[in-house]
């Protein structure tokens, strides 16, 4: 008796149950132990200890006020007229509420623009705040600001910390709406494939309590391993295992389902179907979770994080399906598919011409026409990416407009554009006049300010450049301002947040540069050690990376051309990549495992037709979810988690739709028995390895 076999029938026996409940226990002892994952709150970190800007940082805390960092405070009218010396009197009323709130013994006065229409004040708040705590108190700044305020003045918080308070802002909440939602979609879709009021309840309960036990997990693993959560961070791994989860629970079921048609107890077709469809979600699940593993290898903190946690979830999501959704199945029954309850069919093994065997035997017939056609439609929307931006401003980040950005936005038009986040140039004092020099010869600078001096021999100056944060003229200054002060003192650094979105955009780059070729790598590996063949491996990973360009290319299209986004965020093609080729290689593992167990009987041909017959329903299903799943996160407000959503959106219905009903198909039936070289697949039943 093979593994499968004695696993499956243990998890289908009488006594499962027992299985499914100690599972149960041991993750409801895990989340009571681990409690809530605290990197939920926080924001992300988008660059490595090493960075430059990452280094300044650290040395800047050991200066006067290195503790704390500047939210600027911005005064204007509503009507954009001049502001009045009443409005003025209030602005400075404003001013002593927001010091008193943020506890500062003082700070900088009250500034005026040339032209009289807006006023800024630099308010001191603690530094080393983050996520949910930097955005309540950024929160309660704004509070005291508007306090008592008259009627057409407005008193808005910007600057660095404002911009991040506002990020974490944006997931207040977020993990329930992302939650509650996903759960709605997933159920919606479980209801419309099955048509049964019950069934859903079933596959969505243990995928809901696999998230759970997953969130704990992937807590207890950051602060094992001292890798950075953050908000993002878990609202991408929560829709991974809801939208793998489910798939893997589409799979199992699907097989269950068709088993009762030929097994005289329903406890016999569950053992039938894990010991067909285990195999397949335990291999695509090993796929995706390499695949994310490979992330390691990056140098951004939250994108190693991710791959992390995410990994777990899958592996968490994997074991709930194949232990604890059977017993549940055997327990209940086939009941639990009313009111279309499958019965035995003793015809079972007579050929039907359903819908999706008619397809795949057009394809078949058409198998030319139909990979050159497919393959140049792919090819036609991998250029869009040739066109598209990549890299948002600070300023860029959110769908709906954040009090940071229209806060910026008055002052930058009045301001130089860098005033609401200076840069800092940190060298050796005995160095300082040559590097003030250095940095009033640099292109791009308004102005330099001595900013005080370290115990440890250092000056920090801060500077103002005439470019928006994080803006592509910004980077230049940056850019520039490096290799000035170099000249000037070898060991200077140059920090803020301009060169911190600099330095991340460098990082995502280069983490671009070494991840996805890894990704490939253990995708094709996986495949290798799957299918044992020397073709159809690099046929199936040539294929996906074709579709996950055309969908990058085509979802980078919509985000610039039709919804208006300015440009993809420097992570998002990373991410969509990703996921595009870990979790495409999903249905690859699906169709193929399928296509060679019917190969067996039928030959290749025929075998291909009859696993898209059997595998069509349930691979279009579970794309669907899996899609809709990714399109949730776009009830966020913020761009980056939007454009992923809608790149492996309209990237895994390329894949159910077309890639895996369609392409591959047709390219298995062309090359045809050489596909499987050099195991050759005998329809009378015998696998054969040449010698």
């Amino acid at each position: 008796m093979s593994f499968w076999d004695r696993y499956a029938t243990i998890v289908s026996g009488r006594r499962s149950w027992i299985v499914a409940l100690l599972i149960a226990v041991a993750a409801g002892a895990l989340m009571a132990l681990a409690g809530a994952n605290a990197g939920s709150t926080q924001s992300p970190v988008p660059v490595p200890p090493s960075a430059e800007s990452a280094r300044a940082a650290v040395l800047a805390k050991d200066f006067p006020s290195g503790d704390e960092a500047p939210v600027l405070l911005v005064v204007s009218r509503a009507d954009g007229a001049a502001l009045s010396p009443t409005d003025l009197a209030s602005a400075q009323d404003a001013r002593q509420r927001v010091l008193d709130r943020a506890g500062a013994k003082g700070g900088a006065p009250l500034s005026t623009s040339e032209d009289g229409v807006v006023a800024v004040a630099p308010v001191p708040i603690a530094a080393d705040l983050s996520g949910f705590d930097l955005a309540d108190t950024v929160k309660g700044l704004r509070a005291a600001a508007n306090d008592g305020a008259p009627q057409g003045l407005q008193l808005r918080v910007t600057g660095g910390p404002a911009f991040g308070a506002d990020i974490a802002d944006s997931f207040s909440g977020a993990n329930f709406t992302l939650l509650a939602v996903t759960a709605a979609v997933v159920a919606l879709l479980l209801i419309v494939t099955y048509r049964s009021p019950i069934l859903w309840l079933v596959p969505l309960t243990v995928v809901a309590i696999a998230d759970q036990t997953a969130a704990a997990l992937g807590g207890v693993v950051a602060g094992l391993t001292g890798l950075t959560s953050d908000g993002s961070t878990t609202g991408i791994t929560s829709v991974l295992v809801f939208g793998a989860g489910t798939n893997y629970a589409l799979l199992l079921i699907s097989r269950y389902r068709e088993e009762l048609a030929k097994a005289p107890d329903h406890r016999d077709a569950l053992r039938v179907a894990l010991r067909h469809a285990g195999p397949a979600i335990l291999a695509s699940n090993a796929t995706v979770v390499l695949a994310l593993l490979t992330l390691l290898l990056a140098v951004v903190p939250s994108t190693r994080s991710l791959g992390a946690q995410a990994a777990c979830g899958l592996v968490v999501a994997a074991l709930f399906v194949l232990a604890v959704l059977p017993p549940l199945l055997a327990l209940f029954g086939p009941k639990l598919f009313w009111p279309f309850i499958p019965r035995r069919d003793a015809g079972h093994a007579t050929a039907r011409p359903t819908a999706w065997y008619r397809v795949a035997t057009w394809v078949s017939n058409h198998a030319g026409r139909v990979a050159v056609g497919t393959v140049a439609l792919l090819a036609v929307l991998c250029t869009g990416v040739l066109g598209t931006p990549i890299g948002l401003s600070q300023t860029e980040q959110f769908r709906v407009k954040a009090e940071s950005v229209s806060a910026y936005d008055t002052l930058a038009a009045h301001f130089p554009g860098g005033l609401s986040a200076p840069t800092s140039v940190i060298g050796r004092t005995d160095h300082a006049e040559d590097l003030r020099r250095a940095i009033d010869a640099t292109p791009g600078v308004v102005s330099v300010r001595d900013a005080g001096t370290s115990p440890t021999g250092l000056t920090q100056f801060s500077v103002v450049v005439d470019a928006a944060p994080a803006s592509p003229a910004a980077f230049d200054v940056v850019e520039h301002l490096r290799e000035s002060v170099r000249g000037a003192d070898e060991q200077a650094l140059v920090g803020g947040t301009d060169a911190q979105a600099l330095d991340a955009r460098t990082a995502a780059q280069r983490d671009q540069r070494v991840v996805i070729p890894a990704i490939l790598v253990v995708v094709l590996l996986v495949l290798y050690v799957l299918l044992r063949a020397a073709l159809a491996p690099l046929i199936l990973v040539a294929v996906t990376v074709l579709s996950a360009l055309a969908a990058l290319g085509l979802g980078g299209w919509l985000s610039v051309h039709a919804l208006g986004f300015p440009a993809l965020d420097n992570t998002t093609p990373l991410f969509a990549i990703l996921f595009l080729v870990a979790l495409g290689v999903d249905y690859t593992i699906f169709l193929i495992t399928r296509a060679r167990e019917e190969t067996h009987d039928n030959g290749t041909r025929e075998g291909v037709v009859r696993a898209v017959s059997a595998t069509g329903g349930v691979i279009t299903s579970a794309g669907i979810v899996l899609a809709a799943v990714f399109a949730v996160l776009g009830v966020l407000p913020l761009i980056v988690l939007t454009q992923i959503g809608i790149i492996v959106g309209l990237g895994i219905l390329l894949d159910t739709f077309l890639v895996r009903t369609v392409m591959i198909p047709a390219l298995f039936t062309l090359v045809g028995p050489r596909i499987w070289w050099p195991a050759r697949v005998d329809p009378k039943g015998a696998t054969h390895a040449r010698q």
